[in-house]
């Protein structure tokens, strides 16, 4: 009979669910058949929305990678996508409390984000520079000294700001809005003299403008920014099945085209390439990816 047991006991559990023990997200996902993806509406080309309000971008091609290796780990027939609308202001706070599985977006991985959430290996690897108009003659910081500065709410970009505005004492009026594309029309209009954020972004935002030979992106980085995709805090099952996607799909290289599909070929909304190929410094981090990052 104990024989007898162990067989049944044997069993059942290769037949079991995957997700059994598989932690909160895979747990909710299994059951309802639904993973959440957090997006932007103008962080091209991460994840922006396209001439009919579908979410598309460099970062929208990755996730739907990552779902993909869910479905397959919890041998779901089919996996649908449900798309939710964040910003810099409640991106972290929309999944540190479990409305989305993942963001999609332009997130950079720092210690005080991590006390929050959770993030995969970067996506990107950037700096926050500086969109101007091309008349001015702005280069560094210090070169704002008495101007207005627009920058985007909860950002690293506009702390690094704020703290150069003090720490030189350049009497630089901080101006925050809710969305970089705000920002980029404040430049524009001359409300502005410039916009700091990530130097990749500013070179998308302008991109995408009417007249793109109106604006210029200069200066040294301010800030180094890893970004990485977002998930919630304390789940190992779950990070671990995302990381490990994204480390194949780096050193398969399949990241690398569609890096090339949002960097360097025609894309939306003015079906102008970006012309950016790949900077030493993603280079260099994806020959060993991880997700630990300094800072």
């Amino acid at each position: 009979m104990a024989c007898l047991n162990r067989f049944f006991w044997a069993a059942a559990l290769a037949c079991a669910p995957l997700w059994v023990g598989a932690g909160p997200v895979l747990d909710r996902i299994q059951k309802e058949g639904v993973i959440v993806l957090a997006h932007r509406e103008s962080s091209v080309p991460f994840s922006f929305l396209d001439a009919g309000g579908k979410p598309v971008g460099y970062s929208i091609d990755l996730c739907l990678k990552l779902a993909e290796a869910v479905r397959q780990k919890l041998a779901l027939g089919t996996l649908a996508h449900r798309f939710v609308q964040v910003t810099p202001a409640n991106r972290i706070a929309v999944v540190e409390e479990g409305q989305a599985d993942l963001e999609c977006g332009s997130t950079t991985n720092n210690a005080e984000r991590r006390q929050k959430v959770a993030f995969t290996v970067p996506h990107y690897i950037t700096g926050a520079r500086y969109l101007v108009r091309t008349d001015s003659a702005v280069q560094v910081v210090r070169d704002f000294r008495g101007q207005k500065v627009v920058s985007t709410k909860g950002t690293t970009p506009l702390k690094a700001v704020t703290r150069a505005n003090s720490e030189y004492l350049l009497g630089i009026t901080v101006l925050e809005v809710d969305d970089h594309s705000r920002a980029v029309e404040m430049v524009e209009q001359g409300q502005a003299d410039g916009f700091v954020m990530d130097d990749v972004l500013l070179y998308g935002l302008a991109a995408g403008r009417p007249d793109p030979s109106r604006f210029k992106v200069v200066g040294k980085f301010l800030t180094i920014e890893p970004l990485a995709i977002m998930l919630p805090k304390n789940d190992p099952q779950f990070k671990k099945l995302v990381d490990d996607e994204m480390k194949r799909l780096i050193q398969s290289r399949e990241a690398h085209a569609i890096y090339d599909r949002w960097f360097n070929q025609p894309i939306p909304p003015a079906n102008r390439p970006l012309n950016l190929p790949m900077n030493y410094l993603l280079k260099d981090f994806w020959k060993y990816p991880t997700d630990q990052v300094p800072g």
